[in-house]
């Protein structure tokens, strides 16, 4: 396998970014890319993308953001990857976003050495040339809604929602006036200050570029930031019995599962001890 190029960049399949209109649509697709670079199949770095692929799964059952460096016998076989659920969502959602991605990433990116999935709720990327921790303002997807012309009251409080997100702390911030809604959030491999970089350009560049539009979305490559006037989006995690309770069956599947493959694991282990020591 060739080693990636520091330069590479991802070649992303550009959605339209769709609304979140209910809880279940935080698993909906936004975007998402692969590099070019190929691997073998069945290749030591196949085997160090399931396992990455597989920690990141796990770990979204207990946190909300996290990051694995795999290593390799050579160079070529590290793998770097990270998971980054919004920061309104409960664990159970969490996981079964996260899960939703790394299934999105295996058909997406089969055999590639690098990729990554934005659903509205998660964010999911691998490479093998490391990005952890690295600043970038890349801007990966740009939206802007209709415009609704110029209504100084309307874009008054769209920049003062917006203006309020900038001056707030923390990777993820949400606020909002009236009709007017806001959200923005950074990767958690960021500095505080690399945070408010990303976010300060997201912010900026999305008053620029969308100008009146009803709504818009600014993702980098490291954060992203978002508006919606008049309900056009609603990017705040609304609650139902019917919602919670398929995320949490969700979860308890995912669970059992992790669980399952343990007592494999353990089961195997105590085989091979029992017949290894009656063969000495």
């Amino acid at each position: 396998m060739a080693r990636a190029t520091s330069d590479l960049l991802l070649i992303f399949i550009f959605l339209i970014s769709l609304p979140i209109a209910s809880p279940s649509s935080t698993d909906s697709f936004v975007f998402g890319g692969c590099t070019q670079q190929k691997y073998e199949p069945d290749s030591p770095y196949e085997s160090n993308i399931n396992s990455l692929l597989t920690s990141l799964v796990n770990s979204a059952t207990y946190s909300s953001y996290n990051n694995y460096t795999i290593m390799g016998s050579s160079p070529q076989d590290v793998v770097y990857g990270l998971f980054q659920c919004r920061g309104d969502l409960s664990m159970p959602d969490c996981a079964t976003c996260v899960a939703r991605a790394v299934s999105q990433l295996g058909s997406l990116c089969s055999l590639t050495c690098g990729g990554a999935v934005q659903l509205q709720g998660c964010y999911v990327k691998y490479d093998n040339t490391t990005f952890l921790g690295a600043e970038d303002k890349t801007v990966v997807l740009k939206k802007c809604g209709p415009s609704i012309g110029y209504d100084t009251d309307a874009m008054s409080v769209r920049d003062a929602v917006m203006a309020g997100l900038a001056r707030a702390g923390g990777p993820h911030r949400a606020g909002g006036s009236g009709e007017v809604q806001g959200l923005a959030q950074c990767v958690g491999d960021l500095s505080l200050g690399q945070c408010q970089d990303c976010l300060s350009e997201a912010i900026s560049r999305l008053k620029t570029d969308c100008g009146t539009g009803v709504y818009g979305d600014m993702f980098l490559a490291k954060c992203y930031a978002r508006y919606s006037t008049g309900g056009a989006h609603v990017y705040t995690k609304t609650h139902n019995d019917k919602s919670i309770n398929e995320s949490e069956k969700t979860f308890a599947i995912i669970i059992g599962l992790l669980a399952g493959v343990a007592l494999i694991i353990i089961f195997l282990t105590f085989i091979r001890k029992v017949f290894g020591g009656s063969g000495k």
